[in-house]
């Protein structure tokens, strides 16, 4: 008697391929059927209609499909979003239907390759390694604990700005189980004042000192601006956190003359929040963070060394950073280690209806999420329950390995 049907949800590759080996599949059939194994939906912007009408043929015509706005068909509106439902192997027949095909369709055939190579899943490991300190991504969710020594940061603003008191929380996040340690100078909560390149660094390069030679943990800086980012550099700073929209040309050159891992935050110039028209947002942080890293790559930043960030918090409004939440896994497509920083932000006081001080139930929940959805590290306040959190998700995912 045949038990089941039950339904079994897999939510990414190796859970297939997990199952796949348990069924005891053979090695070539894994590969064929492991793109069988999930539709893959692809969003497509500002498409003339004519290249709507060829794409929806063709997807059809493969199994898959493509939705497209009711004025496709008679071309009585120019153009329209589509969104592409398809399995990866459905997309690599039509990469071969596009290649000749006009309109920038052959253009798009070669960037749906691009993105099928890359996937969704986490990048391949990557391990970054200074003298007595060592950072591996890819095999696990990290946790970068927050030190900011500002007198006005949202949510610890004035605590940490003695070196003293620096370095005692620094440690006391080194004993929670941190694996880096993020230091600020500049705070960038909503309607905060831009501090000079003199004050940033007096702020901060007394307590690098200390931290560097008593934390054995990897440091990074916080900043947007390149020649607070070349000092700290210089004096030993591990990783570049750059939260800047941009402003600043010379920092992918600094980035570059060193070496250095460089985390690349999305941070709207144009919008203030709710700016960006519906269902926008994760494309704009998309083609913004995709611009950001050629112009590192292109000014010879490592790309084995570049990690994206969303900016949760930064130019979007509550249901954007909700929408960006939702879709974090989006940003897998660009193939680099993804970086959440969600902790104690003010949208989860708006869910809560709660201060800054009494939303760790809220950041948790945060984590978890970015953790599911393949965040490498996460940017949090609190590092021991963070850490503690993480070792259960890793328990249960783990279970079936």
């Amino acid at each position: 008697m045949v038990r089941g049907p039950y339904y079994l949800p897999l939510d990414n590759q190796p859970e297939l391929e997990h199952c796949f080996r348990k069924i005891g599949c053979e090695k070539l059939g894994v590969q064929i059927m492991e793109k069988k194994g999930a539709i893959f939906p692809l969003l497509l912007k500002e498409v003339k209609s004519p290249c709507a009408n060829i794409l929806k043929q063709h997807m059809l015509s493969l199994g898959g499909e493509a939705a497209v706005s009711r004025g496709v068909v008679n071309c009585s509106q120019e153009y329209t979003d589509v969104l592409l439902l398809g399995t990866p192997a459905v997309y690599e027949r039509l990469v071969d239907k596009l290649a000749q095909q006009p309109w920038g369709l052959s253009a798009l055939a070669e960037k749906i390759t691009r993105l099928l190579e890359t996937g969704i899943n986490r990048p391949r490991k990557v391990v970054w390694e200074w003298p007595g300190r060592k950072l591996v991504l890819g095999e696990r969710t990290l946790v970068m604990g927050i030190l900011n020594v500002t007198p006005d940061s949202f949510s610890d603003g004035g605590k940490y700005q003695e070196v003293h008191q620096a370095l005692a929380h620094a440690q006391s996040m080194v004993e929670a189980g941190a694996d880096l340690i993020d230091v600020g100078g500049e705070s960038t909560r909503p309607g905060y004042t831009v501090v000079s390149e003199e004050e940033e660094l007096a702020r901060i390069m007394p307590v690098l000192e200390k931290l560097l030679a008593e934390i054995p943990l990897p440091v990074s800086i916080d900043t947007s601006k390149s020649r607070v980012a070349e000092e700290a550099l210089v004096a030993g700073v591990h990783i570049i956190n750059y939260e800047g929209a941009g402003d600043d040309a010379r920092m992918a050159e600094v980035v570059a003359r060193y070496q250095a891992p460089v985390m690349i935050m999305h941070h709207p110039k144009k919008h203030a929040g709710g700016d960006f028209g519906d269902d926008d947002v994760v494309p704009d942080v998309l083609d913004s963070l995709e611009e950001k890293i050629k112009l590192f790559e292109t000014a010879g930043a490592p790309p084995e060394k570049i990690v994206v960030d969303p900016g949760i918090g930064f130019g979007k409004s509550q249901e954007e950073n909700l929408l960006v939440l939702k879709r974090l896994k989006s940003l897998r497509t660009l193939g680099k280690p993804v970086l959440l920083g969600a902790s104690r932000k003010s949208f989860l006081g708006h869910i809560l209806g709660l201060p800054v001080e009494e939303r760790l139930e809220g950041s948790l929940a945060a984590a978890a999420w970015g953790a599911l959805q393949g965040a490498d590290i996460l940017r949090v306040h609190d590092v021991r329950e963070t850490v503690r959190l993480l070792k259960v998700l890793e328990a249960i995912k783990k279970t079936a390995d």
